[in-house]
């Protein structure tokens, strides 16, 4: 298993555009090949004296954290997906929508090789 994972901002009056936004994506990258799309809205993200959820995106008081993580059955899977997905012509729309939901300059993610799953 193969995993992208995801950190992000986003303003408390926006988390329900960008949970439509999210189901469209999911979609899109479903078709092209991931087994998996999740996306959650921190509830207990606590703002840390040296790290944390909050300080890694830079967290606004009008914001929350979003962590999120798309699962593919290899990295090869990953990568012939993520190509499909930035060619696929829904995912120009879906990125000029973006900009509108989440500052895109503070997200933070990262593919990372499962190591185990149980």
């Amino acid at each position: 298993m193969y995993i992208d994972g995801f950190l992000a901002p986003v303003a408390k009056d926006k988390v329900a555009a960008y949970r439509e936004h999210s189901r469209k994506c999911s979609e899109v990258w479903k078709e092209h090949g991931a087994v998996d799309y999740v996306e959650c809205v921190g509830d207990d993200v606590p703002h840390g004296t040296l790290t944390s959820f909050p300080r890694a995106v830079q967290l606004q008081d009008d914001e929350v954290v979003i962590f999120a993580w798309i699962a593919y059955p290899s990295r090869a899977v990953r990568d012939a997906c993520n190509a499909a997905v930035m060619a696929d012509p829904r995912m120009q729309a879906l990125g000029e929508e973006m900009k509108t939901i989440l500052d895109g300059k503070r997200m933070v993610w990262g593919g990372f090789e499962a190591v185990l799953q149980v």
